[in-house]
């Protein structure tokens, strides 16, 4: 375990924002993580920061990261073990590799397993827990257990694991047999056309309402492309937010704000954020 004091969290997120946190704490082992708890308050897991935007003020919060929590174990009959910081494209070439199948629509999505698991992120019509037996977590008693799947709540882009703040610490996933080399071609050709990669971003920052596109919400409401200082609705795909280089945690937030009020005004609809947002 590695505590690091005062330490910027500019490069944990993928915008490129973040103030001076108290402390960040570094897991390298399992078994460490209840010691890191211990007696402290105000903490805040840290993923790959994929989907994290964070304050760039000065922050009076304990960062715990994962990171280093990258073990992944065969148990047999395609079931597979993974540990919360392994990378998820790492992941889906490991899936290659083994002739798995089952999150191929995944493919390219940035982020940890771990992450993955405690927002259910998916795309495509696949979500991670499609292919979930079990998760091993810390609960708000801060024990370590094992839950597994069908006692568990989840929905699109929410789990039980974000309300009872949980944290995950690894994942069982049982696959099919037979990767999809093609599907996953197709999906990597359409997010290096359609995202704004060469930029810094969350990814989606808005959730998609049932049966809408909260992308097209936005080209309708006619806020594709506004800028805040140099954080821009991106020009190539609107529910992305990029930065230019220079932007600010309040740019960010103001365009967000800008979008909810115009598709509201426009549509009647509420955009619901799906990036994770992280003040004091």
């Amino acid at each position: 375990m590695k505590i690091l004091e005062y330490h910027h969290m500019k490069e944990y997120s993928n915008m490129k924002i973040g103030g001076i946190a108290k402390e960040l704490i570094i897991i390298e082992e399992k078994n460490e993580i209840i010691e890191a708890l211990g007696e402290r308050e105000n903490i805040f897991l840290i993923g790959n920061g994929t989907n994290t935007l964070i304050s760039d003020r000065e922050l009076d919060k304990t960062f715990i990261s994962l990171k280093e929590l990258k073990g992944i174990k065969e148990l047999g009959n395609n079931l597979v073990e993974v540990e919360a910081g392994f990378d998820f494209k790492e992941f889906i070439e490991y899936m290659a590799e083994k002739d798995y199948s089952g999150l191929e629509n995944l493919a390219g999505i940035p982020g940890s397993v771990g992450g993955l698991v405690y927002m259910n992120g998916g795309a495509y019509g696949t979500e991670v827990f499609d292919c979930i037996k079990e998760i091993e977590v810390v609960d708000e008693n801060k024990e370590i257990r094992r839950v597994k799947k069908e006692d568990l709540h989840f929905t699109y882009r929410k789990t039980e694991i974000q309300d009872r703040k949980w944290i995950v610490l690894s994942a069982v996933f049982e696959f099919g047999k037979g990767f999809d080399r093609d599907k996953v071609e197709e999906i990597m050709s359409k997010r290096n056309e359609r995202h704004p990669l060469n930029l810094p971003n969350l990814g989606s920052t808005f959730k998609n309402p049932d049966g809408l596109f909260s992308a097209k919400l936005i080209i309708d409401a006619g806020v594709q492309g506004k800028k805040i200082g140099g954080a821009q609705v991106s020009m190539m795909h609107p529910n992305f937010i990029v930065n230019h280089g220079d932007a600010k945690f309040d740019d960010i937030l103001g365009l967000i704000e800008i979008v909810k009020e115009k598709v509201k005004k426009n549509s009647g609809i509420e955009l619901e954020e799906e990036i994770i947002i992280v003040r004091n």
